[in-house]
């Protein structure tokens, strides 16, 4: 969650209702009862700002399911006529749409292929859809954010091969001056597997997502640590691999060219593939019977392990998560847990950073921009700009 804080003239008003409004987004199901145990509040006020946030049209109440013990209790869920943020999530070949509300789940999920088309046809298509949810919603939308499969700086994919563009600004894909925000996928599926509820309570977690190559994100107290220029955590990057492949990035011996489809096509003396998620996919899938593909496949696995091994005695996190294929990749394999005890400090082997799967899946980098929008959304400054625009709308 993010600090809360007034903003403006005005906002302290709304300090107290977006501390309500944080507890709600780490607990979508809390019961009013329980919000006012959690922040002190007496019976009366609680009431008081639960009838405010109703009014502004931000959380209703509803009753809890018939048979619930003890006296009749209510739940809070987001208005009906609430705002909203839309979210995009752009990847080699598709994308995905969705609108989320502000107990963060995802509404109208929709996926679109483009094959082979250009960034302006892309992004065109795009911001089409987007113009169709901002007539629909009208002033409801308040944010768009946008997830990309490549190094975001300033708004602009600064580089990406898996897609193959570089300087494309995603910011344009603003509507009548909705604000957008744009970050790396695996950063915000890493956020979203820190903030979702019952995560556990990390401080610094590393998160580790394999794709058509390699991406990261470091979390810490809650917030990415994206670096000065917003380009941080490109994990896959880091000089583990063979200095003699050459990185589509432009770079020599990046981790990631160790363990992705192409790696795995080179250790099987295969073709290289058109489509390396779906050939790494298919080569872990038959490993169980076919002892090439068992070796190509622990070889990447150890990599993965020792690289993770790195990460963890640099950056010293108490968990690491991972994501996309390097969850199979590491469930297929019977040396990475010797690999990454053998990388690892040896003060670090008694109690190692637990790596576990992480929860979110497909959905992690929607949610995690979804998440991001709201905590620019829900401070006192945020609250209190939405609570104008119900009070101009009829």
């Amino acid at each position: 969650m993010a600090t809360v804080r007034a903003t403006g003239t005005g906002d302290t008003r709304w300090v107290l209702p977006a501390l309500v409004v944080g507890e709600f987004r780490r607990h979508p199901a809390i019961t009013r009862s329980r919000l006012a145990a959690t922040l002190g509040l007496s019976s009366s006020s609680a009431t008081d700002l639960m009838g405010r946030l109703e009014a502004a049209r931000l959380v209703a109440e509803v009753p809890l399911p018939a048979g619930t013990r003890g006296r009749p209790k209510h739940r809070l869920v987001p208005h009906p006529e609430g705002p909203v943020v839309a979210v995009v999530d752009v990847q080699r070949g598709t994308w995905r749409l969705a609108v989320g509300t502000l107990d963060g789940r995802l509404h109208e999920t929709s996926d679109h292929r483009y094959g082979s088309a250009s960034a302006p046809a892309v992004l065109d298509d795009v911001r089409g859809r987007l113009h169709a949810l901002r007539e629909r919603y009208g002033t409801r939308l308040r944010g768009i954010g946008v997830s990309v499969a490549g190094v975001v700086r300033d708004g602009r994919v600064a580089d990406s091969s898996m897609l193959r563009w570089n300087g494309i600004d995603l910011q344009a894909l603003g509507v009548d001056g909705v604000p957008v925000i744009v970050d790396n996928d695996a950063t915000l599926a890493a956020i979203a597997d820190t903030v979702r509820e019952g995560a556990p309570g990390s401080r610094t977690t590393v998160h580790v997502t394999i794709e058509a190559g390699l991406g990261g994100g470091l979390i810490d107290r809650g917030a990415p640590v994206v670096g000065a220029t917003g380009a941080g955590a490109e994990f896959g990057h880091l000089p583990f691999g063979d200095p003699a492949v050459r990185c589509p990035c432009g770079a020599y011996g990046c981790w990631g060219t160790e363990l992705d489809g192409h790696a795995l096509a080179r250790a099987l003396g295969e073709p290289e593939p058109d489509d390396p998620r779906r050939y790494m996919e298919q080569v872990i899938g038959r490993a169980a019977g076919d002892r090439a593909a068992q070796e190509a496949v622990e070889r990447a696995a150890r990599a993965l392990a020792r690289g993770i091994a790195g990460l963890a005695n640099a950056l010293d996190p108490d968990l690491v998560t991972l994501g996309g294929l390097a969850v199979p990749l590491h469930a297929a394999s019977v040396t990475f847990d010797d690999a990454y005890r053998r990388g690892l400090m040896g003060f670090r082997r008694q109690s190692p950073p637990e790596i576990v799967p992480a929860e979110c899946h497909r959905d992690a980098a929607l949610r995690g921009a979804a998440h991001r929008l709201w905590d620019q959304i829900a401070t006192p400054g945020g609250l209190s700009a939405w609570a104008r625009t119900v009070a101009a709308t009829p």
